[in-house]
């Protein structure tokens, strides 16, 4: 197994006996000294290698250790060996354009990688003084996210839906906008992802000419929690690899984070940790922080992160969720109410924030032509339910411009993805983020008042309405 080549042969000798089997949790009585925190162990059965990883000392023999793979044919007294190590897993430039699991082994059908060393899955942050700051803007080409929630170089950024709004959908939009716009590389962690969805993603991605840049490593929904806890991780440090060897902007993104949370709760209950807050884990805010701080950028190469997070409930006060949040320096909140309404993407630009939105950060005219297009989509959504009850007739002059506008404004913050071009015939589009502000000012300042809404739905810029 590649994961563990660079330490098996040390020790031959068994370090204990499997003592006890609770379905993922095994319980190994230990002949010598215990083997520290996170070490990978290792057992074989019917020329198969299966990893553990220790989680808790139980007392000066035992140690409760969780399988990284299924727990079928494990029994008592079989031989447990100590691989000298925690996890690593094989890095090479070359594993771009490859599907690979926890360990580094392919899943594409593939050769196995030729890696040039091993990285340890719990390796520590970089130093802080050799960490560089966030700041700048990293365009999209997605009018909606460039100019009301716009992305940060080097930042976190968090997808909150729920279920069927567009997560994975943006999110490969976002991985085209790296490989085409800026030229970077991108490495997707798909945490307890559905197969039919791994799948699928695999072959739109290679649709859309985006693999090459692109590494995918998958810990499914049907596998052992102890893999869809630590699959992020994995990735993060096949992400760090390629900071640090490319030189390039590395777009990580995550899908889904609360899974890698739920893997987390899993986890803890089957150590017998007593739940907390409304049944999740009592380390929750440590577990999603030690992932958190390890996405950082250095003066060689940024790590930018774009975090899918699945909202129980479309209640943003989960637990969970608001631990998420607190990590995060973009937040774009997708709506239900927006995808009804056929808006897509399907961002609620006046839930949707950034710690961008400042007039020093971004400049004068964007913050203000941002303000002024939220104003008038606040002041459409609290005139909504009077005009559903009286119509517009009877709003004064000034709201029906206001309402008039918003609505066009509404259906600009629409655009075809290159993403769902094979699925809706419609060539996705690219806006520059300066193209975004010359239309948005228009609408404003009610140089389109006299252009029908449905001219302004589905398009790029204006340019393409008016042609």
């Amino acid at each position: 197994m590649a994961a563990i080549s660079t330490c098996e042969g040390k020790n031959q000798k068994p370090i204990g006996l499997i003592a006890e089997v609770h379905g993922p949790v095994s319980v190994i009585a230990c002949d010598t000294l215990l083997p520290p925190l996170h070490q990978a162990l290792r057992a074989n059965l019917d020329h198969e290698t299966y990893l553990f990883e220790v989680h808790q000392h139980l007392d000066e023999h035992h140690v409760r250790a969780i399988t990284l793979h299924r727990s079928a044919g494990l029994h008592r007294g079989m031989a447990v060996y100590d691989t000298g190590a925690p996890l690593h897993v094989p890095v090479t430039p070359d594993c771009l354009g490859r599907l690979l699991n926890i360990f580094g082994e392919p899943l594409d059908g593939g050769p196995a990688l030729s890696p040039r060393e091993f990285r340890n899955v719990h390796s520590a942050p970089i130093p802080l003084q050799e960490a560089v700051g966030v700041g700048e803007v990293l365009q999209t080409g997605i009018k909606v996210i460039d100019l009301l929630c716009p992305f940060v170089k080097g930042g976190k950024t968090g997808l909150f839906g729920g279920a069927g709004v567009g997560k994975t959908v943006l999110i490969m939009e976002f991985m085209h906008a790296v490989a085409t716009l800026h030229k970077g590389v991108s490495v997707f962690a798909g945490v307890g992802e559905r197969i039919r969805e791994g799948h699928e993603l695999w072959h739109e991605l290679r649709k859309a000419g985006v693999l090459p840049q692109t590494l995918m490593v998958f810990g499914q929904m049907d596998e052992s929690p102890g893999v869809r806890f630590r699959v992020g991780l994995s990735a993060l440090t096949y992400a760090e690899y390629l900071r640090d060897t490319l030189h390039k902007e590395v777009l990580f993104v995550m899908d889904n984070i609360f899974r890698f949370v739920q893997a987390g709760s899993e986890v803890s209950s089957l150590l017998g940790r007593m739940p907390a807050t409304v049944g999740y884990q009592p380390t929750l805010g440590t577990e999603v922080a030690e992932m958190q701080d390890r996405i950082l950028s250095t003066r060689d190469g940024a790590i930018t992160s774009v975090q899918a997070v699945y909202v129980p409930a479309d209640d943003m006060t989960d637990p969970a969720v608001s631990t998420i949040l607190s990590h995060l320096d973009t937040t774009v909140i997708l709506s239900r109410a927006q995808a009804g309404k056929g808006i897509y993407p399907a961002v609620d630009p006046l839930q949707s924030s950034s710690r961008l939105m400042d007039r020093r950060t971004l400049g004068a005219r964007h913050y203000t032509i941002a303000e002024g297009l939220r104003e008038h989509l606040a002041r459409y959504h609290e005139l909504e339910d009077i005009i559903a009850m009286l119509g517009i007739e009877e709003l004064s002059a000034k709201d029906r411009t206001i309402v008039k506008r918003a609505r066009k404004l509404q259906r600009y913050l629409t655009q075809p993805f290159w993403a769902t071009a094979s699925h809706t015939g419609i060539v996705g589009v690219s806006v520059p983020l300066e193209r975004t502000l010359l239309d948005c000012e228009a609408f404003l300042l009610g140089r389109y008042d006299e252009l029908p809404e449905e001219r302004c739905y589905m398009r790029g810029a204006m340019e393409e309405a008016l042609s």
